[in-house]
């Protein structure tokens, strides 16, 4: 899960790491009123979005009265922002951040992100801040410091150290950067965190460190234990089609495809999705509905895949281990009863009790195509997409 900057930089205040005065704006009226409360005669205004690059795509502005505040935001609010992360689609603006401008005299980027390969936390570090981490890794990564750090004892202060020398910090500057890259790591491993980057870490004139910038990503299946992060969830910022499958139990990852897959286990759904692209065809989504297929469960799946307006075929794959192809078969076609589907459905069972489960699939009467392998189901769905694309477009002709 994702939080907005000003929700990662109280996060991280709350830790002990430094930021700059800044208040939380719902209209231009009130982003103007923010700023006459933080004081000043200069302010930077943010969009608050989930995606990077916000600054070229004209979702940060430098004010410095406050009329150009509140035209500042006039040309964010209600609109699309539209950044190299986002798509074409982009991200809608309805809040932004009235930051009171510092006097900066460098810029570093810090990062905290799980190293797959290490099974550790790994500090990433450069002196060359304000820039996207992928920009400075491949144009200069000998900028990059990298550090990671042991789970038993955790980040400590001769290692932070070493990281503050490597980015060529003065040495009246050592300990407070001690001080952040520690709080930063306790907020990183308290909560449950994926990432924690702080994209410009600055020093300002007056030689102090302040978090200009951050962004943090959690653990979805930690939550639980930090309600206070759960509540920060911003549904407007996520597909409306990932934000439903989260709320059903659903694991699901919208794509550009034409062709939804229903899948148990998250191994057999990528494996499904490669089959699809093989056989010639585009996956519109990846969508593990678990172990457990009940009917209810495959129901809710169906409702979710038919909720795009792309989908133009189903290609269900289950492997019945702990359950069985019999009871799968019933949850399909009851589901197939209740949730109207006008696109071609090829199902795949294979498991414990495959024979009475495709017997079940047969004797429904449902328009199902069956298939006994993954491969022979793809085959079979790209097909069946092919031939309803063309009947559709004779209609359409011969209206």
């Amino acid at each position: 899960m994702d939080i907005h900057e000003y929700q990662a930089k109280d996060v991280l205040a709350k830790f002990g790491v430094q930021i700059a005065p800044g208040a939380l704006a719902y209209s231009p009226e009130q982003a103007a009123y923010r700023a006459r409360e933080l004081g000043g005669d200069k302010w930077v205004v943010k969009a608050q979005v989930h995606a990077g690059g916000r600054g070229k795509a004209g979702g940060v502005k430098i004010c410095e009265t406050e009329n150009e505040i509140q035209t500042a935001c006039e040309n964010m609010f209600g609109k699309k922002l539209i950044t190299h992360q986002t798509g074409s689609e982009g991200k809608g603006i309805y809040r932004v951040y009235v930051e009171a401008a510092v006097a900066i005299d460098r810029e570093i980027y810090l990062g905290f992100v799980l190293d797959r390969s290490s099974q550790r936390v790994m500090v990433v570090a450069s002196h060359e801040g304000g820039m996207e981490i992928e920009e400075i890794s491949e144009e200069r990564p000998d900028s990059i410091v990298r550090s990671t750090v042991d789970p038993a004892v955790g980040l400590l202060d001769f290692q932070s150290r070493e990281i503050a020398f490597a980015l060529g910090l003065e040495p009246n500057m050592i300990q407070q950067m001690v001080r952040t890259l520690k709080s930063c790591y306790r907020a990183f491993t308290d909560l449950d965190a994926t990432m924690v980057e702080i994209n410009p870490l600055v020093i300002t004139s007056d030689k102090r460190i302040l978090a200009l910038d951050a962004k943090m990503t959690f653990d979805d299946n930690a939550l639980f234990r930090h309600p206070q992060i759960s509540e920060l969830r911003d549904k407007s910022q996520e597909d409306p089609r990932e934000s439903r499958a989260a709320d059903r139990g659903l694991s699901y990852v919208g794509l550009e495809g034409n062709i939804g897959c229903i899948v148990n286990g998250a191994g057999l759904a990528m494996a499904t999705m490669d089959t699809i692209k093989l056989a010639g065809g585009e996956p519109a989504n990846f969508l593990d509905i678990g172990g457990g297929a009940t009917p209810e469960r495959v129901a809710k799946a169906f409702r979710l895949v038919m909720s795009d307006q792309n989908v133009q075929a189903v290609l269900v794959n289950i492997f019945a281990g702990i359950n069985r192809c019999d009871w799968v078969a019933m949850g399909v076609v009851q589901a197939l009863k209740e949730v109207t589907v006008e696109v071609p459905v090829v199902i795949r069972l294979a498991g414990t009790n495959v024979e009475e489960g495709q017997r079940i699939l047969a004797q429904s009467g449902l328009p199902i195509i069956r298939a006994n392998t993954l491969m022979e189901a793809a085959e079979r769905v790209v097909v069946a997409w092919q031939n309803d694309l063309k009947q559709n477009t004779n209609i359409r002709i011969a209206q």
